[in-house]
């Protein structure tokens, strides 16, 4: 028997953490500090930085690259799942953020496996599109909304058959629900959204863990 939706109250949502995420002093760290900054808002939420673990070892991840790094959770969270011989590649455009992230990969011991590329991330990728086409596992989006597009194909290029990518904030507070909303970023969230329901390349699911992310697996 179907019943309504599902609304993650304070209350439930304090269960989550409490019964379906395993925290550790590093992590919790990592959080109060970012916790700190003006910006701590870009830091992406716990149980879904271990979602992005498992997934990462359910698949066997040996290659994965992020777009956009902030402080270094997500990083930190998939490193620490990868195998003694993985790599995670690391695209952004603040040091001082990524300092933060360097400290916790060093603590963490995870420093080696991280490959960080400060700087236009579409250029990164445009040069990684030439020398390392199909060779990644895992790709995760989670940078300037406005080239969520772009980033889209070129990491669908930089992915393997069968590899994965992660896109951050695709529902946006709800707004991309909301017809009243239409500022740029929304916008473009609503059509990505709406292109890669349709897109063939590739099969999908979009989540409803902290402010929606779309899992999507390159056919």
């Amino acid at each position: 028997m179907s019943k309504e939706p599902l609304q993650v109250t304070r209350q439930l949502y304090d269960y989550i953490l409490k019964f379906g995420f395993r925290d550790d002093p590093l992590l919790q760290a990592l959080r109060e500090e970012t916790g700190k900054l003006p910006a701590s808002v870009m830091q992406i939420s716990p149980e879904q930085g271990q979602f992005m673990a498992l997934l990462t070892q359910l698949m066997g991840v040996k290659r994965a690259i992020e777009i956009g790094t902030f402080t270094g959770y997500s990083s930190l969270s998939v490193a620490r799942a990868l195998p003694a011989d993985g790599k995670l590649v690391c695209c952004d455009i603040s040091k001082e953020y990524t300092d933060v992230a360097r400290r916790y990969w060093a603590k963490a011991g995870v420093e080696d496996k991280v490959d960080l590329r400060l700087g236009p991330a579409l250029d990164t990728l445009a040069a990684l599109r030439k020398s390392a086409a199909g060779t990644f596992d895992l790709a995760f989006i989670d940078a300037d909304k406005t080239s969520y597009p772009a980033y889209y194909e070129a990491v669908l290029d930089l992915l393997r058959p069968g590899g994965a990518i992660l896109i951050d904030n695709v529902l946006w507070g709800g707004d991309v629900a909301d017809p009243k909303a239409n500022d740029a970023e929304t916008i473009i969230l609503r059509d990505l959204n709406r292109h890669i329901a349709s897109d063939r390349r590739v099969d999908f699911c979009l989540l409803p863990i902290a402010d929606g992310l779309t899992v999507a697996r390159k056919r």
